[in-house]
């Protein structure tokens, strides 16, 4: 994994790490839980509902971030874990709509941490190819076909 992968997962746990601290402020009702969920749920037994739900898939996503970034043994295959993070880009960016649909302004302004989110874990799962296209055209010279190379403290020009 590139050095920006493991930088977007640790931005990622960190983020995660603050919504599931919000969630718990929710479920505490600390914050009222009527800023929340589109401004949507009418009763604490729907909110405890939706918490519990929410803190399960934060809780899963932190782990499928563990496993992608081989902090934690794999029990599923790579391509599992990445089209687990697929579906997730597919639903933040789905929540993202939703947030800018929300009733409360509070909840619209999450949309922008969705945007990240989603953002995030795209850059998490961008084809390591074309990263190393990336990286070879920096090395390119001005004709095609022609690259730099390092060679003894000089630079030579290579066909």
């Amino acid at each position: 994994m590139d050095y920006t992968s493991n930088h977007a997962i640790k931005i990622m746990l960190v983020l995660l790490t603050m919504i599931l601290l919000f969630h718990a402020l929710i479920l505490l009702k600390v914050v009222p839980y009527n800023i929340a969920w589109g401004g949507r749920l009418k009763s604490d037994s729907q909110m405890y509902v939706f918490e519990f739900i929410s803190v399960l898939i934060n809780l899963f996503l932190a782990w499928v971030l563990l496993l992608k970034a081989n902090v934690l043994t794999s029990v599923v295959s790579n391509s599992t874990v990445d089209i687990i993070l697929w579906v997730f880009l597919v639903l933040f960016i789905a929540n993202t709509i939703g947030n800018l649909l929300a009733k409360t302004m509070f909840e619209k302004y999450f949309s922008l941490l969705t945007l990240i989110l989603a953002a995030l874990i795209f850059l998490i799962l961008r084809p390591q190819h074309v990263i190393a296209q990336v990286k070879s055209s920096k090395n390119k010279g001005a004709n095609a076909g022609v690259y730099c190379e390092e060679k003894d403290g000089k630079n030579e020009i290579m066909k």
